[in-house]
């Protein structure tokens, strides 16, 4: 895959190659860029779409949100399996722009990924990109042939519609 070949599942989910070590996400969201924020950022928000694929939680999710901060997620499936991630966050710029570093404990991706998150408001709408640098091209391609994409394709669709909800005043 290369950058000019984006691929999509869900509804505006679309993932595609940068370049040799990096990956972009992106999709549009119905609702403003405020709330968006605070999904991505509020535990007590996060643990109600950040699951991935059907049989998982995510028990712990632990956001120190400042520059410095860490964040921790361990997603738990119903088999008792579990994944965990701990990350520190480099920049936080409410309502805009969110970086920070993560590694997995079972560290699969060959090191710490460096994640971009952005957000532009558009009509109330938000769309948010998401790149995320990895250590090397062989841990890009090895995240892009997970089922990655799958996961987070039903997480944003959760989170589409958290989203809804929140912004209805019904969650």
């Amino acid at each position: 895959m290369n950058a000019a070949t984006p691929k999509s599942t869900a509804v505006g989910l679309k993932v595609s190659a940068l370049n040799d070590r990096e990956i972009l996400m992106s999709r549009l969201f119905d609702a403003p860029r405020d709330l968006v924020f605070d999904a991505f950022t509020k535990p007590h928000l996060i643990k109600r779409w950040l699951t991935g694929p059907d049989g998982w939680s995510l028990p712990v999710c632990e956001v120190d949100l400042k520059v410095g901060g860490g964040l921790r997620y361990v997603w738990r499936h119903d088999d008792g399996t579990s994944i965990g991630l701990t990350g520190t966050f480099r920049e936080i710029k409410r309502p805009e722009r969110i970086v920070h570093v993560e590694l997995f404990d079972e560290d699969w991706t060959g090191g710490e990924a460096v994640v971009t998150t952005a957000f532009t408001e558009q009509g109330g709408q938000t769309l948010m990109r998401q790149t995320i640098l990895y250590a090397s091209q062989a841990a890009r391609d090895a995240v892009l042939k997970s089922p990655m994409e799958q996961g987070v394709a039903q997480s944003y669709d959760r989170l589409a519609a958290l989203l809804a909800a929140l912004d209805a005043g019904a969650a």
